[in-house]
This record gives structure tokens, sequence and C-alpha cells, in this order.
């Protein structure tokens, strides 16, 4: 079966310095129906203004994925990690025991547009840890690349849960499929652009919520910029 899930039905938030869509409950936005799909928690799609950030805070017991659109978010931990992160690189956090961290953007005159991705741990209380890797472009053209896994396959971003996401760009007759266990729970991420999934037209920000589905096909693309996930019931 297969669910979609509007971009515009996410929940809203406006900071002034922040503006923000949640895909799952999140903050200040509460829905029952929404709480997350399988073990992934979180996917907010945030707008920092220049100059502002996210100031140090903790987490616990998470696993923490940031994939940036545009601009650049700069990411502190208590680890010592003091890392920019830029479009094409895959940054993932094992909060663990605990950790404490900060995003901002720090550039002058540009907004940062990244995905925050949250999943839940297979294993808890281990010691906090940090990856952070780059994906060319040419890497996800017409294809699904696999840039996070539980084991650190194929040179993914390993994670400590029971998932993988695969990032993929589509145009034109470019088209791809991904096997799916049909006890498992897969997601669909429309990040920008036009795609077909399962036969189903989505538009930026739409995802397509799969269960009991053998496969995502994916095709008919325009512009499109895509994440899959393949995730613990």
């Amino acid at each position: 079966m297969l669910t979609l899930r509007k971009s515009q039905d996410r929940g809203h938030a406006d900071h002034g310095w922040l503006k923000s869509q949640h895909s799952f409950s999140f903050a200040g936005y509460m829905d029952p129906k929404h709480m997350g799909w399988g073990n992934l928690r979180v996917i907010n799609e945030d707008r920092i203004a220049p100059g502002m950030g996210f100031g140090t805070h903790g987490h616990r017991d998470m696993e923490i994925i940031s994939y940036v659109l545009e601009g650049n978010l700069a990411h502190k931990d208590t680890m010592g990690n003091v890392k920019g992160i830029p479009p094409g690189d895959v940054q993932a956090m094992s909060a663990g025991r605990g950790v404490q961290h900060s995003e901002f953007n720090h550039a002058p005159d540009a907004t940062t547009h990244f995905l925050q991705i949250w999943i839940l741990p297979k294993i808890t209380g281990i010691t906090p840890s940090y990856t952070q890797k780059t994906f060319a472009a040419n890497e996800k053209r017409g294809k699904l690349r696999l840039v996070v896994s539980n084991d650190g396959g194929d040179g993914s971003v390993k994670v400590n849960a029971d998932a993988a996401m695969y990032a993929g760009l589509f145009d034109g007759d470019e088209a791809a499929t991904l096997a799916l266990n049909p006890a498992r729970k897969g997601y669909v991420h429309l990040v920008r652009g036009e795609l077909e999934v399962n036969g189903q037209k989505l538009s930026a920000g739409d995802a397509a919520l799969l269960d009991g589905e053998s496969q995502v096909a994916l095709a008919h693309g325009k512009d499109a910029e895509v994440l899959v996930f393949d995730l613990a019931a």
C-alpha cells in the first residue's frame, strides 16, 4: 500500500530566523496520526536565516542526519567536531548516551536550507560518534545511491539504526527501482522537483509511505532530488 502525504499537509513553524516544515510531530506540532513511520521519527525541512542558528543543545539515543540542500551548515559538538556541511555531504551523529551540539548559518546574505532527519537507534546508551561524507552528483544521477546504512556498506555513512537511506537525482527518461522487503516499511521524500513513485506523481515536499510493498519504482522526473528510506517496521 502506498499512502501519499502532500507537502502542504505537513506541520509548519515560523520563528522568524527559522522556517520549518515537519513531516512528523515535532515541538509545537502534534498530530497523533503522524508520529513517525517505522523507526523514522523526524524529517524537518529547515531554512535558517543568515547569521542565525541553533545554539548549543543536547540529544541522546537518537541517530541524527543532516542533508544540506543550499548554503552551508556549521556544526560544533562536545566530541570536538567543528565542521561545515555543504550540499552533497551527508552528516550523521549518533547521540548515544548524550552529546551537545550547535548548528549555525554563518553566511551574511544566504539562507541555509537543509533536512534534519532523526531515526531511532538500534542500541541505546552507546558512545556518541560523528561521520560526514561527500557524495558527488554523478553518484546519484539517474540512480539511487546508498548514503546511510547500518553497516557502512558501499562507502555509506554508518548509523546505529536498522535503516538505510538512498539519494537520487532524476530527470527525463532516468528511472530506477529498489527492492523492498514487504515486511519492512519504505518512505520516499521528494526533496525538490517532480517524480513518479510507483505510478503516483509527487511534487517537492511530498512523501510516499510504503507498507507491504516489494519495490520502489522511480520515473518521469523533472529536476527531481529524492531520498528513499528502507526502515524497520
